[in-house]
């Protein structure tokens, strides 16, 4: 019996172990009550305003609500706090929504973690992080994933470039850090970048530098191809580029006294080889490219926890924005990469594709309606060019009648004078 409940006991232990962590979630589905879980930062007194609402466009009016910014050319910075933790020797999975529905010009839609210590009223851009996550639009130059580390006090951003989405519709993204020193980021619940935080970063130093006491030797020989030294160029071939024209004759009303003494035109000499070169050989002393010898750098020390963060406990957004109007929803921070990926098609691949279905149907509402305004502005066109023909005709017809009416009176005078 002891053996069978110290057995149990085992089970239950690897069960509740097993057990995927939720540090964090935020769909935004109480109402005004996300006001009293996230905090405005009062670092400046200028932050643009954050909005709960789905947008003009969405696949659900309550499960779109999101945080949207609401004013043109303004920072943000609001925050929300969360039982700290460690993710030491576990999976780190941070996952939201964003919607550029704004067609975003040059703007962040980010997100960033904090430690715990962090001073929420006074959050503000240079405020220490763990990571920066997320996409970042300016321009056509700008349109990428930001994947930034913080290591003993150092940002580090990520050397691959991963594109973000630039269209109007919501997307979900994605970023898994592994207690094995790998990462992955998805768009849409889909890998778009993975590899290794010690290759696609610059945190560690690297592992071989070159030997500063090595030199390449005087006669290492890099040429793979040299001049034939049994080449010699022939006795005829230097010939002058440009010759007096054999053919030409001098006028015969030439006047050397009036003229000057007469020379004939200069002509292309058809003899003329160019600058002569020696043929090549292969360099019988060729020993190929000199490389620089390495040597272990004494500055390298491999870390296996550059994914580790000691204190995590605040997630917020800190951006800046031109052109307003991004939602940011549906944020979860877990330990669980498969759990995200459940809520992420639960939330975001449910109300995707009623959201994209009810921006076509606005679209073509306004297709229709600028289609009608504009064959109103041509109908209204067309009326009054009608009227101004009809006022010109009316005009001419009057002016008719009043020379008509002249010449009668004329022609009345005229018959008088004759009696």
């Amino acid at each position: 019996h002891v053996m069978r409940g110290s057995m149990l006991f085992s089970v239950l232990i690897a069960l509740a172990s097993s057990e995927p962590s939720l540090y964090f979630k935020e769909q935004f589905e109480d109402g005004d009550a996300w006001n009293t879980r996230w905090v405005e930062s009062s670092h400046r007194s200028d932050y643009g305003e954050f909005v709960l609402t789905p947008g003009k466009f969405y696949g659900d009016p309550e499960k779109d609500k999101g945080l949207q910014t609401s004013q043109d050319a303004r920072f943000y910075s609001s925050s929300a706090r969360f039982e700290p933790f460690s993710n030491q020797g576990k999976t780190l999975v941070i996952q939201f929504t964003v919607k550029h529905e704004q067609n975003i010009d040059c703007g962040g839609g980010y997100i960033k973690l904090f430690p715990a210590d962090l001073d929420q009223a006074d959050m503000h851009g240079d405020s220490n992080y763990n990571i920066m996550f997320g996409p970042d639009i300016c321009g056509p130059g700008t349109k990428k994933v930001h994947v930034i580390i913080n290591y003993k006090g150092k940002n580090h951003l990520i050397s691959k470039d991963i594109r973000c989405k630039d269209d109007e519709y919501t997307h979900l993204y994605t970023l898994i850090l592994n207690p094995d020193n790998t990462y992955e980021v998805k768009i849409d619940n889909k890998k778009v970048e993975s590899g290794s935080l010690e290759e696609d970063w610059d945190i560690l130093p690297p592992k071989k530098v070159k030997d500063p006491e090595a030199v390449k030797p005087d006669d290492w020989d890099e040429r793979e191809r040299v001049e034939d030294p049994g080449d010699k160029k022939p006795e005829d071939w230097d010939r002058p580029e440009s010759i007096a024209d054999p053919d030409a004759k001098k006028p015969e009303d030439w006047d050397n006294e009036m003229d000057g003494e007469w020379e004939p035109p200069v002509v292309s000499n058809s003899d003329y080889k160019g600058e002569w070169k020696a043929r090549k050989i292969d360099n019988p002393d060729y020993k190929g490219k000199w490389v620089h010898p390495e040597i272990d750098n004494p500055e390298y020390s491999a870390d296996s926890e550059i994914y580790r963060f000691d204190s995590i406990g605040v997630i917020g957004l800190d951006l800046w924005q031109v052109k307003s109007g991004t939602i940011f929803d549906n944020f979860l921070i877990t330990d669980d990469a498969t759990l995200a990926e459940e809520v992420g098609n639960e939330t975001w691949g449910q109300t995707k594709d009623p959201e994209k279905k009810m921006k076509v149907s606005q679209d073509e509402q306004e297709r229709k309606k600028l289609e009608a305004e504009e064959m109103g502005r041509k109908e209204q066109t067309k009326d009054k060019l009608e009227e101004e023909k009809e006022e010109e005709l009316e005009d001419r017809e009057e002016e008719e009648k009043e020379t008509g009416a002249e010449e009668e009176e004329e022609e009345t005078g005229s018959i008088k004078d004759e009696l």
